[in-house]
């Protein structure tokens, strides 16, 4: 457990890099995808010749968010013990609903198509991105508590923005907005994943660095 805590920011860093990088490295082996357009979950979907690797990697991100957890908890836990606790379960079910179910409940190729693995998997993810959207906010408070200002602020501002994102996410394959600039769905989801990480990683490299 003392390694874990000691190296959990490290493990931080990892998955969130990972979680930016992953889809970009992946995308040029899936023809006509589109990072604009298509959620990041099409790249695991049943007819996607890159859905092994990506996958192995969704599986691999939650858990690093899992093992982080000691760590984020260890750090903010004598801050407000409440608060932390619930924050660190948030991100918990993210890392489990949002990225480890996905390897065992993948999308279908097209929205048209309903299963039960798809339906699982829409629930999952729905529930681990609407709660860890208050992570940011989360970090935001706590931050502010213990006198860091700084992550305070960022915590704050990633916090409005991923929520104005997700939200355009959501909205974006509504049929009154096809056609138009809110359809750009997989743009929306990759600018709320990143206002979500924004303060993870942030403190992670001070921490790192500390």
């Amino acid at each position: 457990m003392n390694m874990i805590i000691k190296h959990g920011w490290y493990l931080i860093i990892i998955a969130v890099v990972g979680e930016m990088l992953v889809p970009f490295l992946l995308a040029p082996f899936y023809k006509g995808y589109s990072h604009a357009t298509m959620a990041i979950s099409a790249l695991g979907s049943k007819g996607s010749p890159v859905r092994f690797p990506f996958d192995l990697w969704m599986f691999s991100a939650g858990v690093l968010f899992l093992l982080s957890i000691p760590c984020i908890y260890n750090a903010y836990g004598k801050v407000s013990k409440p608060l932390s606790i619930v924050m660190v379960l948030f991100l918990a079910i993210f890392a489990v609903g949002a990225c480890i179910f996905t390897c065992f409940f993948s999308v279908n190729d097209t929205k048209d198509i309903v299963t039960t693995a798809s339906k699982i998997h829409g629930a999952g993810s729905a529930i681990g991105f609407m709660l860890m959207l208050f992570v940011p906010l989360f970090l935001a408070i706590l931050s502010f508590k213990a006198g860091d200002k700084m992550s305070g602020m960022i915590g704050s501002i990633s916090f409005v923005l991923a929520m104005i994102f997700f939200v355009l996410f959501v909205i974006a394959d509504k049929p009154e907005f096809q056609n138009t600039l809110i359809a750009k769905e997989g743009l929306w989801q990759r600018l709320n994943l990143m206002f979500m990480y924004l303060p993870l990683l942030y403190i992670a490299m001070i921490k790192c660095r500390s």
